[in-house]
């Protein structure tokens, strides 16, 4: 069995690569896909806790945030398909479709 702390470490480095990827990327594909980084760091956490405590609580709020991760995904790439189609780019710097 791995340990707890070994599980917490590495999801630590997950989700900080996850931040990096929203702060640093221009790119809103990118910047989505780091986004479901972040989300599995939660969900390597939620299930290394629910592991070391014997509990199925931490696995089965693991299922809903794989669903919300579904959802935002579908959503996401609605949005820059819809983005691509109106401005002909996906960077997020040159998209300021919310400024007055």
């Amino acid at each position: 069995m791995i340990r707890l702390p070994l599980v917490l470490v590495f999801s630590a480095l997950l989700f900080s690569a996850g931040v990096y990827g929203v702060l640093a990327r221009r790119n809103a594909v990118l910047v989505l896909m780091s986004i479901e980084l972040m989300l599995n760091a939660v969900n390597v956490n939620l299930v290394g806790f629910s592991a070391a405590l014997r509990s199925l609580t931490g696995q089965i709020f693991a299922l809903f945030v794989i669903a919300v991760a579904a959802a935002e995904v579908g959503i996401g790439l609605a949005i820059v398909i819809l983005l691509f189609r109106n401005r002909e780019t996906i960077n997020v710097d040159e998209v300021n479709l919310l400024k007055w």
